[in-house]
């Protein structure tokens, strides 16, 4: 792909800063793909190594889902997907109850999804530690519930992004909410 992975452009040594809109268009690029695999391809698919690195930029920074190497097809009605040879994935964007059942679900791409959001939002990787925090996802969560939660945006940024809060605010939200208020994966939203 012309513009390389998502990854690089957030992580890398990259001149330009990925613009807001960019961002926006980017993740709204991976929930349509991720849609796509789980409600419209002929069979349902879970990813299950969704992340910066396997999502790619065309010439016009149109998202691009890649690295199938882990994914699988649902078979009949099944909701689920269970690996003999163990978990499989990036610790960061795995679904913490995947390591309890071992299975990987759609609700657990859409966790994996999160961790990207909060990656494209925040500019920073899941596991990063942070003002006292063993995880951004929990930094996030505390900003949220004192109602600081821009001061989680992308300091890169700058002041782009005062025009656009109610959006930043928009996937935050739904980041945290992935996260933590559903800790029963059945609770967890789907792709539709």
């Amino acid at each position: 792909m012309p513009n390389g992975s998502l990854d690089n452009h957030l992580f890398g040594e990259q001149d330009e800063i990925l613009s807001w809109d960019r961002r926006y268009n980017i993740i709204s690029g991976v929930a349509s793909a991720i849609n796509y695999l789980h409600n419209e391809y002929d069979q349902k698919v879970v990813h299950r190594d969704l992340k910066a690195s396997n999502i790619m930029l065309d010439a016009n920074y149109n998202a691009r889902l890649g690295d199938f190497g882990l994914a699988r097809a649902l078979e009949n009605e099944k909701t689920s997907y269970a690996d003999i040879g163990g978990l499989p994935g990036t610790i960061g964007y795995i679904a913490p109850e995947c390591f309890h059942t071992g299975k990987a679900t759609r609700e657990s791409d859409v966790y994996g999804f999160g961790a990207v959001v909060l990656e494209v939002v925040c500019g920073k990787r899941p596991w990063t530690k942070i003002a006292g925090f063993q995880c951004v996802a929990d930094w996030v969560w505390t900003l949220h519930r004192e109602n600081r939660i821009l001061e989680a945006v992308d300091e890169r940024l700058g002041m782009i992004l005062i025009q656009r809060k109610l959006n930043v605010l928009y996937f935050l939200d739904l980041r945290v909410h992935i996260l933590y208020q559903a800790s029963d994966p059945s609770h967890k939203p789907l792709f539709r």
